[in-house]
Protein backbone atom coordinates (compact mmCIF):
# COMPACT_ATOMS: atom_id res chain seq x y z
CA UNK A 1 0.00 0.00 0.00
CA UNK A 2 1.47 3.33 -1.11
CA UNK A 3 0.84 6.10 1.41
CA UNK A 4 -0.08 9.54 0.06
CA UNK A 5 0.05 13.02 1.50
CA UNK A 6 -1.85 15.98 0.06
CA UNK A 7 -0.13 19.37 0.04
CA UNK A 8 -2.77 22.09 -0.10
CA UNK A 9 -6.50 21.68 0.43
CA UNK A 10 -8.05 23.50 -2.51
CA UNK A 11 -10.46 22.39 -5.24
CA UNK A 12 -8.05 20.19 -7.20
CA UNK A 13 -6.87 18.47 -4.02
CA UNK A 14 -10.47 17.42 -3.36
CA UNK A 15 -10.86 16.01 -6.88
CA UNK A 16 -7.56 14.16 -6.60
CA UNK A 17 -8.45 12.68 -3.22
CA UNK A 18 -11.77 11.36 -4.53
CA UNK A 19 -9.94 9.52 -7.30
CA UNK A 20 -7.22 8.26 -4.96
CA UNK A 21 -9.96 6.47 -3.03
CA UNK A 22 -10.71 4.50 -6.22
CA UNK A 23 -7.14 3.17 -6.53
CA UNK A 24 -6.80 0.06 -4.36
CA UNK A 25 -3.01 0.20 -4.11
CA UNK A 26 -2.90 3.65 -2.51
CA UNK A 27 -4.29 5.38 0.56
CA UNK A 28 -4.51 8.99 1.68
CA UNK A 29 -2.69 9.15 5.01
CA UNK A 30 -2.03 12.84 5.63
CA UNK A 31 -3.01 16.36 4.66
CA UNK A 32 -0.85 19.45 5.01
CA UNK A 33 -2.15 23.03 4.97
CA UNK A 34 -1.05 26.40 6.34
CA UNK A 35 -4.25 26.26 8.39
CA UNK A 36 -4.45 23.28 10.78
CA UNK A 37 -8.25 23.52 11.01
CA UNK A 38 -8.53 23.37 7.23
CA UNK A 39 -6.15 20.38 7.17
CA UNK A 40 -8.18 18.55 9.82
CA UNK A 41 -11.45 19.26 8.03
CA UNK A 42 -10.01 17.93 4.75
CA UNK A 43 -8.55 14.88 6.48
CA UNK A 44 -11.90 14.11 8.10
CA UNK A 45 -13.73 14.25 4.77
CA UNK A 46 -11.39 11.73 3.12
CA UNK A 47 -10.51 9.56 6.09
CA UNK A 48 -6.86 10.58 6.38
CA UNK A 49 -5.54 9.77 9.88
CA UNK A 50 -3.04 12.65 10.01
CA UNK A 51 -3.33 16.43 9.54
CA UNK A 52 -0.50 18.97 9.65
CA UNK A 53 -0.64 22.74 10.09
CA UNK A 54 2.48 23.27 7.97
CA UNK A 55 3.83 21.72 4.82
CA UNK A 56 7.24 21.21 6.43
CA UNK A 57 5.74 19.08 9.20
CA UNK A 58 4.12 16.85 6.60
CA UNK A 59 7.36 16.43 4.68
CA UNK A 60 9.28 15.53 7.85
CA UNK A 61 6.73 12.98 9.02
CA UNK A 62 7.03 9.24 8.48
CA UNK A 63 3.34 8.88 7.63
CA UNK A 64 3.64 9.14 3.81
CA UNK A 65 5.72 7.80 0.94
CA UNK A 66 4.68 10.26 -1.77
CA UNK A 67 3.08 13.71 -1.76
CA UNK A 68 0.82 15.44 -4.25
CA UNK A 69 1.56 19.17 -4.56
CA UNK A 70 -1.80 20.88 -5.15
CA UNK A 71 -0.95 24.52 -4.37
CA UNK A 72 -0.99 27.48 -6.81
CA UNK A 73 1.77 27.52 -9.46
CA UNK A 74 3.97 29.94 -7.58
CA UNK A 75 4.67 27.48 -4.75
CA UNK A 76 5.28 24.36 -6.84
CA UNK A 77 9.07 24.68 -6.99
CA UNK A 78 9.58 25.67 -3.36
CA UNK A 79 7.37 22.95 -1.91
CA UNK A 80 8.47 20.23 -4.30
CA UNK A 81 12.14 20.84 -3.47
CA UNK A 82 11.33 20.84 0.26
CA UNK A 83 9.59 17.48 -0.11
CA UNK A 84 12.38 16.01 -2.24
CA UNK A 85 15.02 17.16 0.23
CA UNK A 86 13.03 15.38 2.95
CA UNK A 87 13.21 12.17 0.92
CA UNK A 88 9.59 12.15 -0.22
CA UNK A 89 8.52 11.13 -3.71
CA UNK A 90 6.53 13.88 -5.45
CA UNK A 91 3.68 14.22 -7.92
CA UNK A 92 3.44 17.97 -8.59
CA UNK A 93 0.47 19.57 -10.29
CA UNK A 94 1.12 21.12 -13.69
CA UNK A 95 2.88 23.28 -14.65
CA UNK A 96 5.79 21.70 -12.82
CA UNK A 97 7.35 25.14 -12.38
CA UNK A 98 6.55 28.67 -13.51
CA UNK A 99 9.65 28.80 -15.71
CA UNK A 100 12.51 26.61 -16.90
CA UNK A 101 14.83 27.72 -14.11
CA UNK A 102 12.39 26.43 -11.50
CA UNK A 103 11.91 23.12 -13.32
CA UNK A 104 15.66 22.60 -13.61
CA UNK A 105 16.10 23.16 -9.87
CA UNK A 106 13.29 20.71 -9.12
CA UNK A 107 14.75 18.01 -11.35
CA UNK A 108 18.20 18.55 -9.86
CA UNK A 109 16.77 18.10 -6.36
CA UNK A 110 15.06 14.86 -7.41
CA UNK A 111 18.30 13.54 -8.89
CA UNK A 112 20.38 14.61 -5.90
CA UNK A 113 18.06 12.92 -3.43
CA UNK A 114 17.33 9.88 -5.63
CA UNK A 115 13.56 10.20 -5.30
CA UNK A 116 10.72 10.05 -7.80
CA UNK A 117 9.32 13.23 -9.35
CA UNK A 118 6.60 13.59 -11.98
CA UNK A 119 4.57 16.48 -13.33
CA UNK A 120 0.86 15.78 -12.83
CA UNK A 121 -0.14 16.24 -16.46
CA UNK A 122 -3.15 13.97 -16.05
CA UNK A 123 -4.23 14.09 -19.71
CA UNK A 124 -1.12 12.12 -20.69
CA UNK A 125 -2.51 9.12 -18.83
CA UNK A 126 -6.10 9.45 -20.04
CA UNK A 127 -7.11 6.16 -21.78
CA UNK A 128 -8.62 7.96 -24.77
CA UNK A 129 -5.55 10.13 -25.36
CA UNK A 130 -3.24 7.13 -24.98
CA UNK A 131 -5.29 5.23 -27.57
CA UNK A 132 -5.31 8.19 -29.96
CA UNK A 133 -1.53 8.46 -29.77
CA UNK A 134 -1.21 4.72 -30.41
CA UNK A 135 -3.38 4.98 -33.53
CA UNK A 136 -1.44 7.96 -34.87
CA UNK A 137 1.92 6.32 -34.18
CA UNK A 138 0.73 3.23 -36.07
CA UNK A 139 0.26 5.34 -39.20
CA UNK A 140 -3.47 4.60 -39.50
CA UNK A 141 -4.36 8.20 -40.44
CA UNK A 142 -1.20 8.68 -42.47
CA UNK A 143 1.23 11.55 -41.99
CA UNK A 144 -0.19 14.22 -39.69
CA UNK A 145 -0.30 17.63 -41.34
CA UNK A 146 -2.70 19.57 -39.14
CA UNK A 147 -3.59 19.72 -35.46
CA UNK A 148 -6.11 22.00 -33.80
CA UNK A 149 -6.66 22.20 -30.05
CA UNK A 150 -8.13 24.72 -27.64
CA UNK A 151 -9.00 25.10 -23.99
CA UNK A 152 -11.11 28.05 -22.90
CA UNK A 153 -13.76 29.06 -20.41
CA UNK A 154 -15.28 32.32 -19.22
CA UNK A 155 -13.51 33.62 -16.12
CA UNK A 156 -13.66 37.40 -16.40
CA UNK A 157 -16.26 37.62 -13.65
CA UNK A 158 -13.98 35.98 -11.08
CA UNK A 159 -12.36 37.83 -8.19
CA UNK A 160 -9.21 39.56 -9.39
CA UNK A 161 -7.32 38.58 -6.25
CA UNK A 162 -8.07 34.92 -6.98
CA UNK A 163 -5.57 32.59 -8.63
CA UNK A 164 -6.71 32.79 -12.25
CA UNK A 165 -6.59 36.60 -12.72
CA UNK A 166 -3.79 37.42 -10.29
CA UNK A 167 -0.37 38.06 -11.80
CA UNK A 168 1.29 37.58 -8.39
CA UNK A 169 0.04 33.98 -8.53
CA UNK A 170 1.19 33.43 -12.15
CA UNK A 171 -2.39 33.70 -13.37
CA UNK A 172 -3.71 33.95 -16.90
CA UNK A 173 -4.78 31.32 -19.40
CA UNK A 174 -1.41 30.08 -20.67
CA UNK A 175 0.06 28.27 -17.66
CA UNK A 176 -3.31 27.17 -16.34
CA UNK A 177 -5.05 25.85 -19.47
CA UNK A 178 -2.92 26.79 -22.49
CA UNK A 179 -0.54 24.11 -21.30
CA UNK A 180 -3.06 21.48 -22.49
CA UNK A 181 -3.16 22.35 -26.23
CA UNK A 182 0.62 22.82 -26.16
CA UNK A 183 0.98 19.41 -24.54
CA UNK A 184 -1.18 17.75 -27.21
CA UNK A 185 0.82 19.29 -30.04
CA UNK A 186 4.05 18.19 -28.36
CA UNK A 187 2.71 14.68 -27.70
CA UNK A 188 1.64 14.13 -31.30
CA UNK A 189 4.15 16.18 -33.30
CA UNK A 190 7.11 16.74 -30.98
CA UNK A 191 9.08 19.96 -30.65
CA UNK A 192 8.20 22.61 -33.25
CA UNK A 193 10.88 24.22 -35.37
CA UNK A 194 9.29 27.63 -34.82
CA UNK A 195 6.24 29.18 -33.21
CA UNK A 196 4.34 32.43 -33.24
CA UNK A 197 1.90 33.69 -30.63
CA UNK A 198 -0.37 36.63 -29.91
CA UNK A 199 -2.06 37.53 -26.62
CA UNK A 200 -4.53 39.98 -25.10
CA UNK A 201 -3.88 41.18 -21.55
CA UNK A 202 -6.33 41.82 -18.72
CA UNK A 203 -6.08 44.94 -16.59
CA UNK A 204 -4.48 42.89 -13.78
CA UNK A 205 -1.50 42.17 -16.02
CA UNK A 206 -2.31 38.53 -16.85
CA UNK A 207 -3.00 37.44 -20.40
CA UNK A 208 -6.61 36.50 -21.01
CA UNK A 209 -6.30 35.13 -24.55
CA UNK A 210 -3.43 33.36 -26.30
CA UNK A 211 -3.38 32.17 -29.92
CA UNK A 212 -0.44 30.12 -31.16
CA UNK A 213 0.85 28.50 -34.34
CA UNK A 214 3.45 25.77 -33.90
CA UNK A 215 5.37 25.11 -37.12
CA UNK A 216 6.83 21.70 -37.98
CA UNK A 217 8.68 20.51 -41.09
CA UNK A 218 5.53 18.84 -42.46
CA UNK A 219 2.73 20.07 -40.20
CA UNK A 220 1.22 23.02 -38.38
CA UNK A 221 -0.65 23.15 -35.08
CA UNK A 222 -3.19 25.87 -34.29
CA UNK A 223 -3.59 26.27 -30.53
CA UNK A 224 -5.67 28.55 -28.32
CA UNK A 225 -6.37 29.25 -24.66
CA UNK A 226 -8.64 31.90 -23.24
CA UNK A 227 -10.63 33.19 -20.31
CA UNK A 228 -13.07 35.42 -22.23
CA UNK A 229 -15.47 32.79 -23.60
CA UNK A 230 -16.35 29.12 -23.61
CA UNK A 231 -15.25 26.90 -26.49
CA UNK A 232 -16.29 23.41 -27.59
CA UNK A 233 -12.88 22.00 -26.52
CA UNK A 234 -12.76 19.33 -29.21
CA UNK A 235 -9.34 18.60 -30.69
CA UNK A 236 -8.67 17.59 -34.29
CA UNK A 237 -5.67 15.72 -35.67
CA UNK A 238 -5.70 15.36 -39.46
CA UNK A 239 -3.44 13.15 -41.54
CA UNK A 240 -3.01 12.18 -45.17
CA UNK A 241 -5.30 9.15 -44.75
CA UNK A 242 -7.84 10.26 -42.14
CA UNK A 243 -8.65 12.37 -39.10
CA UNK A 244 -9.18 11.84 -35.40
CA UNK A 245 -11.34 14.07 -33.22
CA UNK A 246 -10.85 13.87 -29.46
CA UNK A 247 -14.34 14.66 -28.22
CA UNK A 248 -15.20 17.33 -25.63
CA UNK A 249 -13.84 18.01 -23.20
CA UNK A 250 -10.82 16.59 -24.94
CA UNK A 251 -8.32 16.88 -22.06
CA UNK A 252 -10.48 14.49 -19.99
CA UNK A 253 -12.11 12.66 -22.88
CA UNK A 254 -13.99 9.38 -22.82
CA UNK A 255 -14.27 9.01 -26.60
CA UNK A 256 -12.71 9.84 -29.95
CA UNK A 257 -14.07 9.85 -33.49
CA UNK A 258 -12.11 8.35 -36.39
CA UNK A 259 -12.93 9.61 -39.90
CA UNK A 260 -11.34 7.53 -42.64
CA UNK A 261 -12.21 6.41 -46.17
CA UNK A 262 -15.65 7.99 -46.01
CA UNK A 263 -16.58 6.28 -42.75
CA UNK A 264 -17.05 7.85 -39.33
CA UNK A 265 -16.65 5.74 -36.21
CA UNK A 266 -16.84 6.88 -32.57
CA UNK A 267 -15.08 4.78 -29.95
CA UNK A 268 -15.97 5.07 -26.26
CA UNK A 269 -13.28 4.46 -23.65
CA UNK A 270 -14.09 4.57 -19.95
CA UNK A 271 -11.97 6.27 -17.35
CA UNK A 272 -11.76 5.83 -13.59
CA UNK A 273 -13.43 8.60 -11.62
CA UNK A 274 -12.63 12.10 -12.79
CA UNK A 275 -9.47 10.80 -14.45
CA UNK A 276 -6.77 11.51 -11.87
CA UNK A 277 -6.71 7.81 -10.98
CA UNK A 278 -4.70 7.04 -14.12
CA UNK A 279 -1.80 9.31 -13.18
CA UNK A 280 -1.95 7.89 -9.65
CA UNK A 281 -1.65 4.38 -11.08
CA UNK A 282 1.36 5.49 -13.13
CA UNK A 283 3.06 6.83 -9.98
CA UNK A 284 2.38 3.52 -8.23
CA UNK A 285 3.78 1.57 -11.18
CA UNK A 286 6.96 3.67 -11.17
CA UNK A 287 7.47 3.43 -7.39
CA UNK A 288 6.93 -0.33 -7.35
CA UNK A 289 9.36 -0.68 -10.26
CA UNK A 290 12.00 1.46 -8.57
CA UNK A 291 11.82 4.15 -11.28
CA UNK A 292 12.67 7.76 -10.50
CA UNK A 293 10.72 9.10 -13.47
CA UNK A 294 7.89 7.99 -15.72
CA UNK A 295 8.43 6.64 -19.21
CA UNK A 296 5.09 8.14 -20.28
CA UNK A 297 5.86 11.64 -18.96
CA UNK A 298 9.56 11.94 -18.30
CA UNK A 299 11.72 14.69 -16.85
CA UNK A 300 12.77 15.58 -20.41
CA UNK A 301 9.11 15.90 -21.39
CA UNK A 302 8.60 18.40 -18.57
CA UNK A 303 11.70 20.33 -19.65
CA UNK A 304 10.46 20.45 -23.24
CA UNK A 305 7.02 21.61 -22.15
CA UNK A 306 8.30 24.43 -19.95
CA UNK A 307 10.66 25.50 -22.76
CA UNK A 308 7.63 25.88 -25.05
CA UNK A 309 5.68 27.80 -22.39
CA UNK A 310 8.68 30.05 -21.77
CA UNK A 311 9.06 30.65 -25.51
CA UNK A 312 5.42 31.69 -25.88
CA UNK A 313 5.82 34.00 -22.90
CA UNK A 314 9.02 35.50 -24.31
CA UNK A 315 7.42 36.19 -27.69
CA UNK A 316 4.31 37.80 -26.18
CA UNK A 317 5.71 39.67 -23.17
CA UNK A 318 4.04 37.59 -20.46
CA UNK A 319 5.97 38.24 -17.27
CA UNK A 320 5.03 37.99 -13.60
CA UNK A 321 5.96 40.59 -10.95
CA UNK A 322 8.08 38.15 -8.95
CA UNK A 323 10.24 37.55 -12.04
CA UNK A 324 11.21 41.22 -12.45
Amino acid sequence: MIRWGIVGAGKIAHAFSKDLALVSSGKLMAVGSRNIDKAREFADVYGAPHAFGSYGDLFKSDTVDVVYIATPHTRHAELTIMALEAGKHVLCEKPLGVNKGEVERMLAAASRNKVFLMEALWSRFNPTIREVKKIIDSGEIGEVGHLYSDFAFYAMDRAEEGRILNSELAGGSLLDIGIYPIFLSYLILGMPTDLIAKVHFHRTGVEKQCSMIFDYPKAQALLYSGLTSNTDMRSEISGSAGSIFINPRWHEATSYTLVKEGETKTIELSKTGKGYAHEIEEVHHCLKSGKLESDLWSHQNSLDLIYLLDTVRSKTGIKFPFEQ
